[in-house]
């Protein structure tokens, strides 16, 4: 383990759709790759908070780039978003590695919603470009018509799965743990797939930093492989501030996002802006090139 004294310091904006960055603060990993790293909870928390009444480029997750100062800050977000974000002038995207998380859209128990068809003219809860966004038209096209999918941005992981219960809305977008949140409290699954997330960073950042922080993800992801339910219950940190009045349990919870140390297909990358064209998401895409939008972390 390298000196106190001599760690590269990272500051790290958890999603809190996986386990990867908390078992890497347990286990120590951090350190043994030379970084000190710091959670931004203030950035976390507000991702899981009410964000509707903000625009894009005021988003609790964008801020560290639109409001000056210049912190290096390591953020994840969904393949559409992180790619958005980057075209957009925020940040750039990683190309080492990838995630792939859950993600499944809830309404409540007594709802006539029974099957996905019958989410035609129904506003899902969203927030707004990011992955719980993207998802609703990339996995509903295929049940029905694009013009027949609605969205309503109501923000973060917290928001979305309270208005969901407060009756605000019908349906509801979820990601871990949300998800395994709804079905403990009784909420009905309608459809359900995963998809690919991606890290962004600064321009700037420091290569040994990121470096060193994806390999400690790495290692957390073969000790979470090794023994899932020794680190469920450090989903404690990702239950939203009005939700830990609850008793949830843990071991019923899944293991949420995965860390894949190798980058996406290419054709994935390619794919996005035309995506984000056909669902009137491309208000914002300025670069697409490739080479001007990625960061390698790797020598």
């Amino acid at each position: 383990m390298a000196s106190s004294v001599n760690l590269l310091r990272v500051k790290v904006a958890p999603k809190g759709m996986g386990l990867n960055d908390f078992v890497a603060f347990e286990e120590g990993y951090y350190a043994d790759e030379g970084i000190d790293v710091e959670l931004d909870w203030k950035t976390f928390r507000g991702t899981q908070s009410s964000w509707k009444r903000y625009d894009y480029f005021q988003r609790p997750q964008d801020k560290p780039y639109t409001e000056g100062g210049g912190e290096q800050i390591v953020q994840c977000a969904c393949l559409w978003g992180t790619i958005s974000n980057a075209s957009a002038g925020m940040g750039r995207m990683v190309a080492d590695c990838h995630g792939v998380s859950p993600w499944s859209i809830f309404v409540r128990p007594e709802s006539k919603i029974r099957k996905p068809q019958d989410l035609r003219d129904v506003p899902v809860a969203v927030g707004l470009r990011a992955g719980s966004h993207f998802n609703v038209p990339f996995r509903l096209e295929k049940y029905m018509p694009l013009e027949r999918i609605k969205t309503v941005n109501v923000g973060g992981f917290g928001a979305r799965l309270a208005a969901l219960l407060n009756r605000e809305i019908e349906a509801a977008s979820l990601l871990p743990p949300q998800i395994d949140m709804a079905k403990q409290l009784g909420l009905r699954e309608i459809i359900a797939d995963e998809f690919h997330t991606l890290w962004w960073v600064p321009e700037s950042a420091p290569k040994d930093g990121v470096r060193g922080y994806l390999n400690a993800l790495e290692r957390a992801e073969r000790a979470l492989k090794a023994d899932l339910p020794k680190y469920l219950p450090l989903w404690r940190h990702c239950v939203p501030p009005e939700f830990q009045d609850r008793k949830w349990d843990f071991s019923r919870f899944s293991r949420g996002e995965r860390f894949v140390y190798r980058p996406i297909a290419r054709e994935e990358f390619d794919g996005v802006f035309e995506q984000v064209k056909r669902w009137g998401l491309d208000q914002h895409i300025g670069e697409r090139s490739f080479e001007k939008l990625v960061y390698r972390a790797s020598p």
